[in-house]
Order: C-alpha cells, then structure tokens, then sequence
C-alpha cells in the first residue's frame, strides 16, 4: 500500500478507535463522580456530611500518587514529550501506564480536584496511534504527524471541537515557530480586520449567526486586559513562587515523604472547598457552560471569591499530583472573571453582554497561562462563532500574554523535566538528611 493511503487509512482507524476510547474515559469519570458524590449535584454535596467530602478526595488523591510511586509515566505527557520520546528511543508510555494514567485521571476529577481531562485525552489518542502504527508500519520519519493525529484525535473528541484539536497538535509541534510570529500576525491581522470592518462588507453566510462586529467589544477588551492580569498575577504568584517555595521547603524536610504530605494538604483543600463552596472545585466544566449560556448569574462579589477559591484549588491539585489537564480549570477561572467584568460594565451602561466576556475570559486566561494564543482564538471560534467575542479574544490574549512575561517567564514545562527536577531534589534532600542523622548519632 502506498505510503499516504497508509497515513490516510491509519487516521481513519484512529479517529475511530480514539473516538470511542475518549468517550468511555470521559463516562467513566462522570459515573465515578456520580457514585462518589450520590449525584454530583449542589445539592447532593451539601446534603452530605462534612467528614465524608474530606475523606472522598483524600483517600483518592492518596491512591494515585501511590499510583505515580508505581509508575511515574502515570503523570502528564504532553504531545511534544511524547514525540520527541519516540523519535528519540526513548521509554515511551506503555499501555500498562496509560492504563494507570486513565485510572488516576478518573480518581483525580471524579473526586473534585480541579483538573480537567484534555491531558489524559491527548495521551490516550497519541498512544493509539503509536500502538495503530505498528500494523500499518510507516516509517519512522513520520512519526511526529502520527502521534499529532492521535493527539488531535483526542483533543478533538475530548472537547467535541474539531479545529481546536488541529490547532492545539499544530502549536504544540510548532511551538517554537508560533512562539516567536503568531503573536503579532494575530493582532495585526485583528486590527485590521476591525478597522477594515468599518468601512467594507465582508462575505457573509446570512445563516450563520455572531457576524455583525460591534467596535465596543474592542475598547471593552483593552480595559479588560488589567483586570485578567491581575488574577493572572495572583494565579502565577500563587504556584510559581508561593507553592514553589513550600514545595521546596517540604522537598528538604521530608523528602521522599513529599508526595504524601502534599496530597494530604490537597485533600484537606478539595475538601474544605467541597463543604463550602462545591462549585469551586471540579473540572469547571459546568460553570464554563452555565456562565457563557446565560445560565448562572451571581453577584460581583460572589464571583471574585469564587475566582480566588478556583485558583486555589487548581494550584493545590497541581502539587498534589492530581492527573489531568489545566485546559477546563482555567478556562473557569477565566470565564468567571470575565462575567464578572461584563457585569459591571453593563451595569454601567456600557452596550456588551456579560456572558460574551465569559467566552472571552475563557480563552484569555488559558491561552495566556499554556501559551496557546492561536488555540485560545479558535476555541472561542468554535464555543460562539461571534466576532464580538473572537476579536476581543486575539487581541487580549496576545497583549495580555506580553505583560504576563515582564514578571513572570511562562514557558512550557515538560513533564520530564518536572519529574527530574523533583527527583534530584528528593535525591539531594534524602543525602543530606541521612548526614544529619549520622551526625545526630554521632553526638
């Protein structure tokens, strides 16, 4: 069979076979939480006893950092590791470790940490592809775009948005291309095209909604940009400095006992927060769509704690070694920022819809923090088909990111270098603990 009906048919099978891999995993999960929580609902959680919503995330965050101690593949991939791994020789995820991965990524959400699932989706999609390829045998320089189509394949499935798949593989292989250009051609293309709109007719498909551009979303943007950096630097604060610094301090105590003090600190966390305020943790996926339909509407207030609890609990599940994405828990802390700058906007008579800023915070504040600025635009592409939300989208994603990196250098962390970082810290801890206590004995 020639080599591009090989590719061809190979993308086909793992299109299918990832479809229905990701959509077990993502039922999976809704059932565990369902079983766990007897429903899920607010007011399922409320009605429960305040020791039970400690317990459910405690013994569940404890059993998947025994999973990682078991297996430490079980933590994130993302798909460039996962590329450069195989295209290196190096040890590749195997399929007992995807196995285990799914298992402490179901464990993760479905007990209430706030991580999402678009992590684990990618990783099952590339395995498929790389186990799909050994049938079907292309050659080894082929190997990046076959682990781009399963990792798309489960982006896509995951998010049921196709283009944000293709966009997110293309970025995250690209990277260093994108890293470098996307940003300006973004905003000049978008300034452009608000400036062309006013004077120009653009083609227009009369049944397709959100096509008429309102200037006032431009200059509601750029005075949204300091309020998302605000809680950017409060998110960024938060687990690149503050965290940082108590990881550091429990690596040289405890070290080896890391993992165990701070996944019973993220239990305590998931569960204070679940006896307070249950819709803080979770993947966000709920406040995402109740906020950007119209669906919930909460005071200023309410909305600004929430945020903060948010970022809270993403950053606690970061260190717990919850197993999972940031793609959801971001867009729901940014999706509640922006309904509640739309909110007080409106209130002051400025002519935008609140939930409109709710898609629009969405996609800035990941975008911002994974460094997806071309992805961020085509997920609010695909959530709204509206310019008034696209628009705005681009140019605070790409000015907010700027401003971001004047004080804080946000790159994309590997998760090989995460994990050998942590390990020659516990090795150097573990060495200097043991001098300790030889001294100890010798006194």
């Amino acid at each position: 069979m020639p080599i591009v009906a090989r590719i061809l048919t190979l993308s086909v099978t793992v299109g299918v076979t990832t479809g229905l891999a990701i959509s077990l995993y993502v039922l999976a999960t809704r059932r565990l939480s369902d079983i766990l929580f007897f429903g899920r609902t607010l007011e399922s959680i409320s009605s429960l006893p305040w020791w039970y919503l400690y317990l459910v995330p405690t013994l569940s965050i404890l059993l998947v950092n025994w999973l990682i101690e078991k297996d430490p593949g079980v933590r994130e991939y993302g798909v460039t590791e996962i590329a450069n791994a195989v295209a290196g020789n190096r040890r590749f995820i195997t399929l007992k470790g995807l196995f285990l991965k799914i298992v402490a990524s179901v464990l993760s959400l479905g007990s209430g940490f706030s991580v999402g699932n678009e992590g684990p989706s990618a990783a099952i999609g590339a395995m498929i592809a790389y186990k799909i390829n050994q049938l079907f045998k292309v050659p080894e320089r082929f190997v990046r775009l076959i682990i781009s189509i399963g990792a798309s394949s489960g982006i896509a499935a995951v998010f049921v948005s196709p283009i944000t798949g293709i966009v997110f593989a293309v970025e995250n292989i690209a990277y260093e291309f994108v890293q470098r250009l996307i940003g300006p051609i973004v905003l000049g293309a978008i300034i452009a095209f608000g400036v062309a709109y006013q004077f120009i007719d653009p083609i227009i498909f009369r049944y397709s909604v959100g096509r008429v551009f309102q200037a006032e979303y431009i200059a509601a943007s750029l005075l949204f940009i300091p309020v998302i950096l605000l809680f950017l630097f409060i998110y960024l604060t938060l687990k690149n400095r503050l965290f940082q610094s108590l990881n550091h301090m429990v690596l040289q105590r405890f070290g080896k006992r890391r993992n165990l003090i701070f996944a019973l600190l993220g239990g305590a966390s998931i569960g204070t927060m679940l006896t307070i305020a249950p819709f803080s943790v979770f993947s966000g996926h709920e406040v995402v769509m109740a906020l950007i339909n119209d669906r919930l509407h909460i005071s200023v207030i309410i909305i600004t704690f929430v945020v903060l609890l948010r970022i809270v609990t993403t950053v606690v599940s970061i260190y717990a070694n919850a197993v999972g994405g940031l793609f959801l828990p971001l867009m729901s802390i940014g999706a509640l920022i922006g309904f509640g700058y739309g909110e007080v906007l409106k209130m002051n008579g400025f002519p935008i819809e609140p939930y409109s800023f709710a898609a629009i915070g969405a996609a800035v504040f990941m975008g911002v923090v994974m460094r997806l600025p071309l992805t961020a635009i085509v997920l609010a592409l695909e959530i709204t088909y509206d310019y008034n939300v696209i628009v705005p989208t681009g140019v605070a994603v790409i000015l907010a990111t700027y401003f971001a990196n004047l004080n804080f250098n946000i790159r994309k962390l590997k998760a090989t270098e995460i994990k050998i970082s942590v390990k020659e810290k516990e090795c150097q801890y573990e060495k200097e603990w043991k001098e300790r206590k030889n001294l100890e004995k010798e006194r």
